[in-house]
């Protein structure tokens, strides 16, 4: 069944109205007709089964079939905050992040980032990694649409993250694998979770004492250095296993 998202204004007692760009891929990428179900979701972890009811030029009607209220969403958000890589291994991070359940993905530009971006740059950047958010989403029939930030610095990052009840660092010079488990264990269901990972080059001591200022736990993934790309993955799907209802 093919998903979509929906603004809270289209959505009404028995119908949803769907219009602009999602009208042209329902009628003349994906072939469309009435009757075809569709899933849509409304951004706030509401799902929608529906049917086509009506096709017009700029506007399709779809009847609610079913509600599912429980939604899709992890029982925690997790805010990723990921150091910039190298080439496009962000994009690969985000479509992987929003899969595994991350609520927001926050590109920290870090002392020992290779990449380098000026605003145009980054502006032209976040606009496709938001693209590659929402296919990734509709893909993995998330019940939100998952965010991707402007990018930030480390101190910026920092301070994004005050209000997460959980803040963790992993960090290749980290020992206690046993820490690890225990603080992971010890997450309870409505903690809002903040991951910080490195860029290729690591984080810089400085950046790692004022995470430690801020209430982040420093902590292991084990005997095994892990790739940007590959760390990130690694913790959200733990934390996904633990969280998962």
């Amino acid at each position: 069944m093919y998903h979509f998202f929906s603004e809270h204004e289209h959505i009404h007692d028995t119908y949803i109205d769907i219009v602009g760009s999602d009208v042209n891929h329902i009628k003349n990428v994906l072939r469309l007709k009435t009757g075809d179900s569709l899933l849509i979701s409304s951004g706030d972890n509401i799902d929608y089964t529906c049917h086509i009811a009506q096709i017009d030029e700029e506007h399709i009607r779809a009847d609610i079939d079913s509600v599912d209220e429980r939604g899709r969403e992890l029982a925690s958000k997790i805010y990723l905050f990921q150091g910039l890589p190298k080439a496009d291994k962000m994009e690969l991070v985000i479509q992987k992040a929003v899969e595994l359940g991350a609520f927001e993905v926050i590109p920290v530009a870090m002392k020992r980032s290779v990449v380098k971006l000026d605003a145009k740059k980054a502006e032209s950047k976040v606009k496709r990694w938001n693209a590659i958010a929402e296919s990734a989403a509709k893909q993995s029939k998330r019940s939100i649409l998952p965010q991707v930030s402007d990018v930030v610095t480390f101190a910026q990052a920092v301070k994004m993250a005050e209000n997460c009840q959980i803040k963790l660092l992993p960090y290749e010079c980290a020992d206690g694998m046993e820490k690890t488990k225990r603080l992971i264990e010890n997450i309870t269901p409505g903690q809002d979770i903040a991951v910080f990972i490195g860029p290729e080059g690591g984080f810089d001591l400085d950046e790692l004492e004022l995470a430690k200022e801020a209430g982040c736990e420093i902590i292991t993934l084990g005997k095994r250095i892990l790739r940007t790309e590959t760390a990130g993955m690694m913790l959200l799907s733990v934390l996904m296993y633990h969280l998962e209802q």
